[in-house]
């Protein structure tokens, strides 16, 4: 069982519920269906990480339990109503799309998936680099320890942030509704991997799948050392910006948060409001 997790947990993982909500979007079920598919998510990289934790402590909580809870429930209920709001905004818009619709459904989410990939990237890139991103994205760096869920764990307005950056471009070309539910359901299957506390081995996939192997490097505690592998569903503009990196010692237990802060709030109010506050 430990070998069949560590292997194959991942792409089993990814490609089994995208596969089963596009499965749902092209029998024309309700998009509602995608909810309980992604609890069921939830669930098995709960159970997966328990079964074959890369880093044990890290299933341990660290009173972050509800606090991640309400940043999963006000990021995706955010998300959703962005979702919502995609045929009213191309009905305002002056022109009329190119989006390819005839296209196989599986082919326009990859081309969805790719376009995102780069808008949200370079602003998790420029987040690293600019002080004023930096306060809102640190809420999400203030975790000391990785697993599945809180990689839904962000500041609202720095999610805004990378909603625009990642969909804009996809709106300007006409993206149909169900692909932007599909595209936000993969973007959360995706980030239940990333921040997976499964013992994942991806061998040579890990130098163009931004998974938890390699993100591990990401969430470190050094100013210097954790601005590596900014890539949402790809490594491919970390290659090209120079900031990949896999061949090193990944962190561990004690290892993670943020080099400036020693006492950042660990509730969910007080990540709000510290963003503003003068320092």
């Amino acid at each position: 069982m430990a070998f069949i997790i560590r292997y194959f947990y991942a792409p089993l993982f990814f490609i089994g519920f995208i596969s089963l909500a596009i499965w749902c979007i092209a029998n024309e079920l309700s998009e509602l269906w995608l909810m309980p598919m992604l609890l069921v998510a939830i669930a098995t990289s709960f159970i997966c990480e328990r079964a074959l934790p890369f880093e044990p402590m890290w299933n341990q909580p660290k009173s972050d339990i509800q606090r991640d809870i309400i940043h999963a429930i006000v990021n995706e209920a955010s998300n959703s109503l962005a979702i919502s709001l995609i045929p009213i905004i191309l009905l305002l818009l002056p022109f009329d799309g190119v989006w390819p619709r005839s296209w196989p459904l599986i082919i326009q989410l990859l081309m969805a998936i790719l376009i995102a990939d780069f808008g949200i990237t370079l602003m998790h890139y420029l987040s690293h680099k600019n002080a004023i991103l930096w306060r809102f994205h640190a809420v999400h760096h203030s975790v000391e320890r990785l697993y599945g869920f809180n990689g839904l764990m962000k500041h609202p307005l720095h999610q805004t942030l990378e909603l625009l950056a990642g969909t804009t471009p996809l709106i300007l070309l006409g993206l149909p509704y169900e692909i932007g539910a599909l595209l936000a359901f993969s973007i959360i299957i995706q980030l239940l991997l990333q921040h997976s506390n499964v013992d994942i081995k991806v061998g040579r996939l890990g130098y163009v799948w931004a998974i938890a192997p390699g993100h591990r490097h990401h969430h470190i505690a050094s100013k210097t050392r954790g601005n590596v592998n900014f890539g949402l569903f790809t490594m491919l503009w970390d290659h090209m910006l120079g900031t990949f990196i896999i061949n090193r010692p990944r962190p561990r237990e004690g290892e993670l948060g943020i080099f400036e802060y020693t006492n950042y709030p660990k509730h969910y109010i007080a990540q709000l409001i510290h963003p503003f506050v003068k320092r």
